[in-house]
């Protein structure tokens, strides 16, 4: 799914409670998590909930990375996908040019998260670019 294809499902269920559902849902399809890779280094700070996030450099004719998370949250794991649905596979200059904000707004998100959730949401973001930028030279 892309997220022109996320956005237009969002719209179509139309109410936050039938998003969240939706987003639960996707929580539930995220790629297995190493047990081993559930470390201190690995956890993604700023989040209420348990987070760990890990980077893998992937040549598929292109240097790109690939995102693998996972919460002990619901929700948490529904954003998670969100966010590896727009990061994962991509090089290092198409993360940091994302305009991840113009994402989450079209998404609704701004305004149906808790600001505690953001804040974890944009830690995770945070964490992702900084793997960009390093992977990038800058």
């Amino acid at each position: 799914m892309t997220i022109d294809e996320l956005i237009e499902e969002f719209d179509e269920l139309g109410d936050w409670e039938a998003q969240c559902d939706y987003l639960i849902d996707m929580g539930f399809d995220l790629p297995e998590f190493p047990e081993e890779e559930r470390t201190e280094a690995n956890r993604v700070h700023g989040c209420q909930s348990m987070v760990w996030l890990i980077s893998r450099p992937h040549r598929n004719g292109r240097a790109t990375i690939e995102f693998v998370a996972d919460s002990d949250a619901m929700i948490v794991k529904g954003l998670i996908a969100i966010l590896l649905m727009i990061y994962s596979q991509r090089t290092p200059e198409e993360i940091l040019a994302t305009d991840i904000k113009s994402v989450f707004s079209r998404l609704g998100l701004d305004r149906h998260l808790s600001s505690a959730r953001k804040n974890g949401l944009f830690g995770m973001v945070k964490r992702i670019q900084s793997i960009a930028a390093a992977q990038a030279g800058e």
